[in-house]
């Protein structure tokens, strides 16, 4: 015990080591084996001096983009896959600077099989360095730091149906002791009794009473975004003669923005396209010899400012899916998705068409996603927030795209899209499109609406043990 409380006031330096410690291991593995047959890489020289710096800002950079060292955060196998795809662009970056430097013994003929097979082993070896570091840097974080008592206030007790799975995912950082309504007589008591509490779902005027409350006797806070925390979120600090204000100046992109905007979207539309043409072709001719079915899915969805448009997908379901039983969205056992629209639908390559929805300017590479016209009217109706979604062109990728699902729910998509349009920026943009990358690696990215109206209910039981009644 005593040991664990000495831990705990240098546990900020014992993360950091155990970082700095990955990524000197990144950098030697690269530089230590290329430098086998190349000791020129790691001498004292131009070449070495460049390759090394660029190794280290970008391997810095890009591991920021892809979410850090998300030790006691995330789950290991969740930080595993960004860092190794940081690590694959910094390894490639610098490789191919390396390459063009001719500075190894191969100088005619740089890129070689034997070079290319030692860039994938070193990449290899630093994929096992990435976990270990990984699962040994959330086992030191948790023996430090145990999980979180928590509570959850509602609306109301069945609410909690709809946050506890989320929450029910990450056991080594929370525990949940208590669900209670807002309005419960013992609420002040739990508060001050638990080191955290999660505020789902509650009137804004009783919300923020239990946030002044909770802030006061040191409980960490968790509540639901809602728009009006998206705008402040953003807001910045002035001060007007004496008088401290948050100032949300709320406009459109600016001329430039549009341009750098419409110019990175027609290039790397045009460079896909070219790129990912042989793989387009394939799957048309999956999809044409399965069924003799039209190759190409059109559908009307809304772009900026409601502007309606014909959306290019490859074809995953049977013909006529929606008149055969009528629209509803797919489920993970839907019987409508032929096997080649499966295998598409995982890969997430059968929006690929949507390219050319990019280049002739319906749509941006990064955006909100387009949703069907009766998407669009039905949740403006249960959410008239939904329509400030339409203040942005659809993109192909997005923040609601990389940090949610396929089934995230229209209000949590609504959240995740307008955080992207109140914070804007090209760097955002580019970063996004980094990140996109990511998705291909998450398992439950495609994940369907589940047909089983118990699932959460079932959920909720195995997790019985941790709820007290």
């Amino acid at each position: 015990m005593a040991v664990r409380k000495y831990v705990k006031k240098i546990e900020r330096s014992t993360i950091f080591v155990i970082k700095l410690a990955l990524f000197i291991s990144l950098f030697l593995l690269f530089f230590g084996l290329f430098a086998i047959d190349n000791p020129q890489i790691i001498g004292q020289n131009r070449t070495a001096a460049i390759t090394m710096t660029t190794f280290v800002i970008l391997g810095i950079s890009m591991t920021a983009v892809y979410g850090g060292f998300a030790i006691g955060k995330k789950k290991s196998k969740e930080i595993i896959p960004p860092l190794s795809i940081a690590t694959f662009i910094t390894d490639f970056v610098t490789y191919f600077q390396l390459s063009i430097m001719n500075v190894n013994r191969y100088n005619e003929a740089t890129l070689t099989f034997q070079n290319i097979g030692m860039f994938f082993l070193v990449f290899l070896l630093q994929i096992a360095a990435i976990t270990l570091f990984v699962y040994f840097g959330n086992f030191v974080y948790f023996k430090i730091n145990p999980p979180e008592n928590c509570i959850i206030i509602c609306t109301e007790i069945k609410k909690a149906s709809e946050i506890l799975p989320k929450i029910g995912r990450y056991k080594k950082q929370y525990k949940i002791t208590d669900i209670i309504t807002y309005q419960n007589e013992d609420m002040k008591k739990l508060i001050r009794n638990s080191d955290s509490v999660f505020i789902y779902d509650v009137p804004a005027e009783f919300r923020s009473d239990i946030i002044d409350y909770a802030y006061k006797h040191f409980t960490n806070i968790y509540l639901t975004t809602e728009l009006s925390d998206v705008v402040i979120n953003y807001a910045k600090p002035i001060v007007i003669d004496d008088l401290s204000m948050l100032c949300s100046n709320i406009k459109d992109l600016s001329f430039e923005q549009k341009f750098i905007k419409r110019v990175l979207d027609i290039v790397i539309s045009g460079l896909a396209l070219i790129i990912f043409s042989p793989f387009m072709l394939i799957e048309a001719i999956c999809i044409k010899a399965y069924d003799k079915g039209p190759v190409f899915f059109k559908q009307q969805r809304a772009t900026l400012n409601g502007k309606l448009f014909d959306v290019l997908k490859f074809r995953t379901m049977v013909v006529d899916a929606d008149k055969i039983q009528g629209y509803h969205p797919a489920t993970d056992q839907d019987d409508r998705i032929t096997p080649v629209g499966k295998v598409l639908r995982k890969l997430r390559i059968d929006e690929l068409p949507q390219l050319f929805n990019i280049l002739v300017g319906d749509m941006s590479i990064v955006g909100p996603r387009p949703e069907r016209i009766e998407h669009v009217e039905m949740y403006t109706h249960d959410l008239p927030e939904f329509k400030y979604r339409l203040r942005a062109k659809a993109g192909l990728t997005g923040l609601a795209q990389i940090a949610g699902k396929y089934n995230t729910s229209p209000k949590d998509k609504l959240i995740l899209d307008l955080m992207y349009i109140e914070k804007y920026s090209i760097w955002m943009d580019i970063m996004l499109m980094f990140q996109t990358v990511s998705v291909f690696f998450k398992s439950d990215s495609t994940e369907g609406f589940s047909d089983d109206k118990m699932a959460d209910f079932v959920k909720q039981q195995s997790m019985k043990d941790n709820i007290k009644k």
